[in-house]
């Protein structure tokens, strides 16, 4: 048992001894020597850190690796997502709709009829925030330029 103990050490002193002066030498560098220095007076701070950064990892792991809170989360997400998506249907089905309606009818519209059309409710609503929506952008683009 001594002998197994013997043989691997013989093997590997030469190469053992070389590295432990690799390492005295780089120890003997004042700029190494200083920065060991700061270290150790450091530690308590750096074993904060890296406790912090442990439980940090910790409960980052647990979170993402949670059925349950994904599951959770994705539902919410669903329902603050719902209004927006319903709201966007309703608005592709009306432009649809009227684009069906239009191209079924082929009756022409008068300046009588468009003078009537003025006083509709929705058309003046429509209006209204075609021109704000143009003023809105040619005052964005002015100030691009």
């Amino acid at each position: 048992m001594s002998d197994n103990q013997s043989t691997p050490a013989v093997a590997t002193q030469e190469p053992a001894s070389v590295q432990q002066r690799d390492i005295l030498d780089q120890l003997m560098k004042p700029e190494v020597q200083e920065s060991l220095t700061v270290l150790v007076d450091n530690l308590p701070k750096l074993a904060e850190i890296v406790t912090l950064l442990t439980n940090s990892y910790d409960v980052a792991k647990s979170l993402a690796t949670d059925k349950v809170l994904i599951n959770d989360f994705g539902g919410g997400l669903g329902e603050m997502v719902k209004p927006i998506v319903d709201k966007t249907k309703t608005v592709a089905q009306a432009a649809i709709e009227a684009g069906d309606q239009a191209a079924n009818e082929n009756t022409s519209v008068g300046l009588f009829g468009l003078l009537r059309m003025l006083k509709d409710p929705n058309v003046q609503r429509t209006l209204r925030f075609t021109q704000a929506f143009l003023d809105n952008l040619g005052e964005k683009q002015k100030n691009q330029n």
